[in-house]
């Protein structure tokens, strides 16, 4: 299984479409506080749908108690401005992808915390800004679970 990490989510819509994704991939969804939103917000419910059931979520109040708490095998930080390839990662069991605020991505004091070669990009066209979040998380765990046959253990 994977985790998905949402670091101080802003964006309602964003984070119900990838409460949507988890739910159909078997992914955890991490979310680290604080939300610019509360969980019970319509137009979360209405982009996650009814999947909120189905789908494994848990909260967390700062990315360091998610790590101490899940014990992640390895640390993805996604970032425009990363230079390794995430197509190129050996992704695992139990590894965690994590995404910034969709305003202003992770913070430069939580990006020093992982390792240079676990900071990815989704490459862009030269000159394209950045993908939504929801659909950048999509992009990296369909990566991670074709990568696994599709099967998490």
């Amino acid at each position: 299984m994977i985790h998905v990490v949402l670091f101080e989510p802003e964006i309602p819509p964003n984070t119900g479409n990838v409460m949507r994704l988890c739910a159909n991939t078997g992914a955890r969804l991490s979310l680290i506080h604080p939300l610019g939103f509360k969980l019970d917000d319509k137009k979360l419910r209405r982009a996650g749908m009814d999947y909120r059931e189905w789908a494994d979520v848990k909260e967390y109040q700062s990315f360091d108690e998610f790590v101490e708490t899940e014990k992640p095998t390895n640390i993805y930080a996604f970032s425009r401005f990363a230079k390794n390839n995430y197509a190129e990662v050996s992704y695992q069991d139990g590894d965690a992808l994590v995404f910034g605020p969709e305003t202003r991505g992770l913070p430069a004091e939580l990006m020093e915390t992982i390792v240079e070669e676990n900071r990815v990009l989704i490459p862009m066209q030269e000159g394209s800004r950045s993908l939504n979040l929801s659909n950048s998380a999509a992009v990296a765990v369909y990566e991670a679970w074709r990568q696994q046959g599709f099967n998490w253990d």
